[in-house]
């Protein structure tokens, strides 16, 4: 494996939800709009824990940020402008992000996927993918950076 594909993703070992949400406010406080984030991970991964901890770095303010599950979309403002907290997981099919306006999400707004599967082929090239796995003791996080996000991921 090549130093450039070893530089393109880490582990970071998450022993408990504190240690979750703290990993989002760390890429909370790194993001900027046209910033997109998928959240990789079966139900009751985490991912809804990461997102909130993101959330409330972006509008630096505790959030309750529930999980968009039936909404799609959550949107929050803060000094550096949208935040877009999206669950796809009931999408019928990927043209149906578009009806949404996360085309327009992704260059104007910070944008935190869950379920990302399901745009199938109209994934943005420049993103940062993070699954959520159990170990023995809390949960893995595999950050695997994308485009642009290829420079930035040592500052995580």
């Amino acid at each position: 494996m090549s130093a450039q594909a070893l530089a393109d993703s880490r582990d970071i070992a998450l022993p408990d939800p504190a240690a979750t949400q703290a990993l989002g406010a760390r890429l909370g406080a790194q993001l900027t709009p046209g910033d997109v984030i998928f959240l990789i991970g079966g139900l009751g991964a985490g991912k809804t824990t990461l997102a909130r901890g993101v959330v409330e770095a972006w509008t630096g303010a505790e959030e309750e940020a529930p999980s968009p599950t039936y909404t799609l979309v959550q949107t929050y403002e803060g000094e550096r402008g949208e935040l877009w907290h999206c669950d796809l997981y009931r999408l019928k099919a990927p043209e149906d992000a578009f009806e949404l306006g996360l085309e327009d999400a992704f260059v104007s707004a910070a944008v935190i996927i869950e379920w990302p599967e399901r745009l199938g082929a109209y994934q943005p090239k420049d993103r940062l993918d993070i699954a959520l796995s159990p170990r023995q003791e809390g949960r893995t996080a595999t950050l695997t950076a994308h485009g642009a996000w290829r420079t930035r991921l040592d500052a995580i």
